[in-house]
């Protein structure tokens, strides 16, 4: 069954709390509350640590959700080069994993991007009546220096994966805990001389390799996917079925993986309504949230992508769909 959730990005209760629980929204997808860390104390905590995690996790239950992905992780960048440094950073991360397990938060939407994460170079696009809409357009970059560090193999970022999830998936199934790759956004590589690997459907294939445990899986972006498949819902019965899909990221895109910009929900390139049949006829049994919405008239995103009026309609024309195919809405309580 898929559940709708929606990423919660500020970091104490909102008006946008409200109205997301007010149209029957019940999931929700945090991020590390580093507003719940008291740096004044002897020895501070960090927002992994069990302490902000519980006092974040009830203030979003107070608020009418369950908190079931974190989609934020402590810094990796060690981790991912394989520099000095990366057993602590390791440890940050498994004991936020064994955090998340005590507390009952089933996802982890983690990235393999070294360096160079996301990356859009225009926020305020025109798209469909002057909304405003992100974008990508690589010439931007053709005159920018590498990125510090560069250049990073991508075989290197294979053996660091691989020396991550050997450590990792053991303590992921011990706390109860999902790990959900993102693709690599946008999927190209190199991205200003730092390799990417998880920019195909086929490196997914590689990743489950690696650790063949199911909880070993993906966040399965429908933005990025688009990019390099022409069959998103032939994809998504190809990882669902096979326990695969723990997080969705339901959006759509216009455009090649060198130059595209983000759509509203209902008018991209892609079938979502098929989208949406073939997660259901795969058995994917996981949160789905709505990505990067269009700002409208009127409204402001403070973080671009995430406005208020953008995502209720984003919101709307999912539980549509989710209605439609037979995945029942959440309750009215």
């Amino acid at each position: 069954m898929l559940r709708l959730a929606e990423i919660l990005l500020e970091p104490r209760a909102a008006p946008s709390w409200s109205q997301l629980r007010q149209i029957g929204v019940e999931e929700a997808v945090g991020v590390l509350p580093r507003a719940f860390v008291d740096w004044r104390a002897h020895a501070p905590e960090q927002p992994w640590d069990y302490g902000p995690l519980a006092l974040y996790r009830q203030q979003v239950e107070d608020a009418g959700f369950r908190l079931t992905v974190l989609e934020d992780n402590p810094p990796m960048d060690r981790l991912r080069l394989g520099l000095p440094g990366r057993d602590e950073e390791l440890e940050h991360v498994l004991e936020l994993l064994r955090n998340m397990g005590r507390l009952g938060i089933e996802v982890l939407c983690y990235n393999w991007m070294a360096v160079v994460s996301w990356s859009r170079t225009s926020t305020a696009l025109g798209g469909r009546g002057g909304a405003d809409v992100t974008g990508f357009d690589l010439s931007v970059w053709d005159d920018a220096p590498a990125a510090p560090g560069a250049p990073v193999d991508e075989e290197l970022l294979w053996e660091t994966l691989d020396w991550f999830l050997e450590r990792a998936v053991p303590v992921a199934e011990e706390a109860g805990v999902r790990l959900a790759l993102h693709p690599d956004d946008p999927p190209l590589s190199p991205m200003r001389g730092i390799g990417r690997i998880i920019r195909t459907l086929d490196a997914y294939d590689r990743v489950f390799a690696l650790q063949p445990s199911l909880v070993n899986g993906m966040t399965f972006c429908q933005g990025n996917l688009a990019l390099v498949t022409d069959d998103l819902p032939a994809a998504i019965r190809r990882f669902g079925s096979a326990g695969r899909i723990h997080f969705v990221h339901f959006r759509d895109v216009r455009g090649t993986p060198e130059r595209f910009v983000e759509t509203f929900v209902d008018e991209g390139p892609t079938d979502m309504a098929a989208c949406i049949r073939a997660y259901l006829e795969a058995g994917v049994d996981a949160p789905l949230r709505t990505d990067h919405s269009p700002t409208l008239s009127g409204d402001t995103a403070t973080v671009p992508g995430y406005p208020t009026l953008g995502r209720l309609h984003a919101v709307g024309y999912v539980q549509g769909l989710l209605e439609a195919a037979g995945n029942r809405g959440p309750s009215t309580e």
